[in-house]
């Protein structure tokens, strides 16, 4: 096994913060060379490009940044503008500091991060562009959904404990025609104080949740729009909706950060966990994993489950073997993540 030790003539490791990057100059051998603290703004960078440049014993040059999608994320852009390599490390575990801790120690750790690293696993920073588009519209996504809910939920209490004619309205969904009702009512002279603060509340939530509902739709369409960009065609499968494909996209990130379709399956939990004991051999759930890409493929397999005639003759036949649904769930999460896996890699590089 080739160690990325073996193909550099130093690296740079880099802690970073959130007003300082701290940065050590290392050979191969993980000898320090020189150490650097910069601003964490344009000027650092530049500082930090001119000072590499000047002490590199040699042109094979690595940058090991923590937090490329944090605090460090303008050096990252500025070292990959310079034409240099930059991979991210993980943080030192905490386990791990029986050395105490510091800016320049754990400077130090990410160069041996990056040297112990064998050069077929290195771990690439997350790209910019549609992926980093996809992540923050499901990240609003997710906040709006829950928003709504929790508002729903409260319409729903304010109704029931409110006049008759209140009651009625609370049973059954919220359609947009409920919602209607009851954002154009208003008080009346002779309520009581609780009724008329009800009525103002209920009026408010009711908006609210309209509003909320056209943001969530504008959503799905830029989801769809930004998925189809990065994957055309993804969306056009069997039970794969825009918010699943986005999930998929954004979880698999780019080529080469899983090898395969079973490290992606890893990735998204869906590899079968052996418990097999005695004369017992069976496989079960995975626990572990991104369980927003679990999710997604779990969701996929359900509208599958209802309407693909392939998937369902899959069941009949999984049954007739005496498979349990669970176990048949998971078995078609295993295929989705593969067909997921396939179609990401078949995606033009960015």
């Amino acid at each position: 096994m080739t160690m990325l030790a073996e193909q550099l003539d130093a690296v740079i490791g880099v802690d970073t913060h959130r007003d300082t990057h701290t940065l050590e100059l290392a050979a191969s051998t993980g000898a320090p060379i020189a150490a650097l603290t910069v601003t964490n703004d344009s000027s650092g960078y530049v500082a930090a490009l001119r000072w590499a440049a000047e002490h590199a014993p040699g042109p094979r040059l690595l940058f090991a940044v923590e937090g490329t999608r944090s605090y460090g994320a303008g050096l990252a852009r500025a070292i990959a503008a310079a034409g240099l390599v930059v991979i991210e490390v993980e943080r030192p575990r905490v386990a791990g500091r029986r050395r105490g801790k510091s800016d320049a120690l754990d400077a130090h750790a990410a160069v041996l991060a990056a040297l112990r690293t064998p050069a077929d696993r290195v771990a690439s920073p997350r790209v910019d562009g549609p992926r980093e588009a996809l992540r923050i519209l499901l990240g609003a996504r997710e906040e709006m959904t829950s928003a709504k809910t929790a508002q729903i939920n409260r319409l729903r209490a304010l109704l029931l404990t409110g006049e008759d004619t209140d009651r009625p309205l609370a049973r059954g969904r919220l359609t947009v025609e409920r919602l209607q009702m009851i954002a154009r009512r208003r008080g009346r002279p002779d309520d009581a104080v609780d009724c008329a603060v009800r009525r103002a509340e209920a009026r408010r939530l009711a908006i609210s949740i309209r509003y909320l509902a056209q943001q969530l739709a504008d959503n799905k369409v830029q989801l769809t729009r930004t998925a189809e960009q990065v994957a055309p065609g993804l969306i056009s499968r069997v039970g794969i909706g825009p918010v699943s494909a986005a999930q998929a996209v954004v979880s698999w990130s780019h080529h080469g950060r899983c090898r395969n379709d079973a490290a992606f399956a890893a990735l998204a939990g869906t590899c079968p966990i052996p418990a097999s004991s005695g004369r017992t051999v069976r496989h079960r759930l995975n626990r572990g994993g991104d369980r927003a890409l679990n999710r997604a493929t779990h969701d996929i397999a359900k509208t599958r489950m209802q309407h693909c005639p392939r998937t369902r003759d899959y069941i009949a036949r999984r049954t007739a073997e005496g498979k349990t649904p669970r176990e048949i769930r998971r078995c078609l999460k295993r295929y989705i993540t593969r067909e997921l896996y396939r179609a990401l890699q078949a995606t033009p590089a960015s």
